[in-house]
């Protein structure tokens, strides 16, 4: 029912042509998604499209992806899917600039942005491209905006990874931070912090870590997009039936993406891959759980919609 991670557009160069995305979501039975930009694009005179490929090239937040996502969604006007745009623009490293952005978004399209991220926090795999994490200052001084999306109701993703295989909880601070200085606002994690980075983490452990969260800070929520949680994670012999325990013990507190990259080199059959992948714990879950967080009312909490997600029924 729901994507709630899902980039229309992607770091450089073309991307897939908005209507013909839809198309995907259509065909494939997703009635609900949040239209991710990218805010972090490659230069535009860059002939890359992903920037892993391009080591040593900055990659900078910017409104480029916002805008046009924004002026694609007022030019389609589309029912189904249920489109909500996400500010991605936000320099968590330069929290100034962010309230006055804000404003121009309100200005050239008052009303229209009810979500923001994914932004980054720490993301490892953008230090090639000259991209360096946030501070404890910078945190602190995120309160102008924060204060702003806390009134409007509006949720944030931030990408934050928790370490990598060498240094499993190097930044986990940075989140425990973020939580304590920002309790009221509706906190999503992406990933579960989870990244390509840190690939060999005791999954117990994991876990334990996430409960410890979910458990002092209310309003956090784990994002499960990206197919790296299936293919590092859930996939290995015993794990997926601890995170589905896991998730059943908090079956409102995680919301359901693929983390597909719109980008022109890829067609219906990567999305519909990465939906399934990214879609495979969801048979493990119990219903209630199922209910939540595969067919949607966790999100739809979150967005503030008047929307009840279908009942599961009982087998007979």
């Amino acid at each position: 029912m729901v994507d709630s991670h899902l980039h229309f557009r992607p770091f450089g160069g073309r991307p897939v042509p908005f209507e013909e995305l839809n198309g995907y979501l259509n065909k494939s039975g997703v009635h609900h998604a949040s239209i991710y930009g990218i805010g972090q694009m490659l230069p535009v005179d860059s002939d890359c499209t992903y920037y892993l490929n391009c080591p040593g090239t900055p990659v900078v937040p910017s409104m480029k992806n916002d805008f046009a996502n924004a002026v694609n969604y007022m030019e389609a006007k589309p029912k189904d899917p249920d489109l909500a745009l996400s500010m991605t623009f936000m320099d968590l490293n330069h929290p100034e600039t962010i309230p006055p952005g804000i404003a121009l978004y309100d200005k050239e399209f008052p009303g229209m942005f009810r979500w923001a991220g994914e932004v980054n926090l720490v993301k490892q795999a953008l230090f090639p491209n000259h991209h360096t994490s946030a501070t404890s200052e910078n945190i602190k001084n995120w309160a102008p905006f924060m204060k702003v999306l806390r009134d409007r109701g509006i949720p944030i993703t931030i990408h934050s990874d928790l370490g990598n295989d060498k240094e499993p909880l190097k930044y986990l601070h940075l989140m425990e931070e973020t939580l304590r200085r920002y309790p009221q606002n509706k906190i999503v994690w992406a990933h579960m912090g989870l990244s390509k980075e840190l690939s060999t983490m005791d999954p117990d452990e994991h876990i334990a870590i996430m409960t410890r969260l979910l458990d002092a800070h209310p309003e956090l929520n784990l994002d499960l997009s990206w197919r790296v949680l299936e293919d590092q994670y859930f996939s290995k012999p015993g794990v997926r039936q601890k995170y589905a325990a896991f998730l059943d013990r908090y079956p409102t507190r995680a919301i359901p993406g693929t983390d597909f990259v719109a980008s022109r080199d890829k067609d219906y059959s990567v999305y519909e891959q990465e939906l399934e992948v990214t879609s495979r714990i969801n048979k493990a879950l119990g219903d209630k759980a199922f209910r939540h967080i595969a067919l949607g009312q966790n999100y739809f909490r979150l967005l503030g919609l008047k929307k009840e997600a279908p009942e599961v029924c009982g087998a007979e």
